[in-house]
């Protein structure tokens, strides 16, 4: 028997010392692992099963965590910083390449929800295990290509944190209600803030007077504050700004060279096109029509 499976001692015989074998290690770690796992597995039963219901899409929203300072410390342009979202779309792009099962995902200002197809087993479909990896890998791509997008004049001064949740949405027309509400409220805070950083970048006032003179004002009036003030009309600004980002998978056919020797021929770069699915970004409606019978593989079979 091989010395490193044995637990011996050292013995004294006759003046001389013998390491004496006293019994293999194996036994006594199986011996010990036994008892622990016996002993001590019933703390399992504290735990709660939090699998999610079949048939339902899953929906996990992460929302940055004290984002207004943030904002604020990290100097980021008002009302819209175009490096900070490009940054959330593209940690919200290395979310969904790395859970292919993420059917479609939007994200507008510092939130993003991910949709994971209904028939998805994933984790064994448990939401804490879902939630938690979505977060942690929106959040580590964050801070790794911060530098991307942010360069070296804007260093990131700490860790960036995004809570969660999860929620299930039993049926289509559920699930578009739910992007369709995220997407009004993309565009509601959005009119709000481009009025009300005109007034202060354009109108010479304090934030205290831009949110006093924007107190109880309709949509149409914002509107028209723009215009008649400060010549901007609304719908001509950015789509990202005003419709926020929807990722979808789409496949595309992509061309390499590739060096390659057939039969009797010398050897030569032949072009070779594949069809690949990638995650591609979007600046649209998504609350009509037009956009869901153009992608109609997002949405499942309600009778599934």
């Amino acid at each position: 028997m091989s010395p490193l499976m044995l637990f011996g001692k050292a013995c004294r015989f006759g003046g001389r010392v013998r390491f004496c074998v006293v019994k293999p290690l194996a036994c006594l770690f199986s011996s010990s692992s036994n008892m622990a796992k016996s002993k001590f597995e019933y703390v399992r039963n504290f735990e709660t099963d939090d699998t999610c219901l079949r048939n339902c899409y899953i929906v996990v929203r992460l929302d940055g965590r004290n984002f207004h300072k943030f904002t604020e410390q990290h100097k980021f342009s008002k009302p819209n910083d175009n490096r900070a979202l490009g940054l959330m779309t593209r940690s919200a792009h290395s979310v969904m390449e790395e859970l292919e099962d993420i059917v479609i995902a939007y994200g507008q200002s510092d939130e993003f929800s991910f949709v994971f197809k209904r028939t998805s087993n994933w984790f064994k479909r448990r939401a804490s295990k879902l939630m938690t990896h979505v977060a942690s890998q929106f959040s580590s791509s964050y801070v790794f290509y911060w530098k991307e997008f942010f360069g070296e004049q804007q260093p990131l001064l700490y860790p960036p944190s995004f809570d969660g949740r999860v929620v299930l949405y039993p049926s289509n027309r559920n699930l578009r209600d739910y992007l369709s509400w995220r997407q009004a409220d993309c565009h509601i805070n959005n009119l709000y803030n481009t009025v009300f950083w005109t007034l202060v970048q354009k109108g010479g006032l304090t934030t205290a007077q831009a949110e006093d003179r924007l107190k109880g004002t309709l949509a149409s009036d914002k509107n028209e504050i723009l215009f008649s003030e400060f010549d901007i009309n609304y719908n001509t600004e950015s789509a990202l700004h005003r419709k926020g980002t929807t990722l979808i998978w789409e496949k595309r056919d992509e061309t390499v060279t590739k060096r390659m020797k057939r039969p009797n021929e010398e050897e030569k770069d032949v072009a070779v096109t594949r069809s690949r699915r990638r995650v591609q970004a979007k600046h649209c409606d998504i609350i009509g029509e037009p956009f869901w019978e153009e992608h109609p593989d997002i949405l499942e079979d309600d009778n599934c």
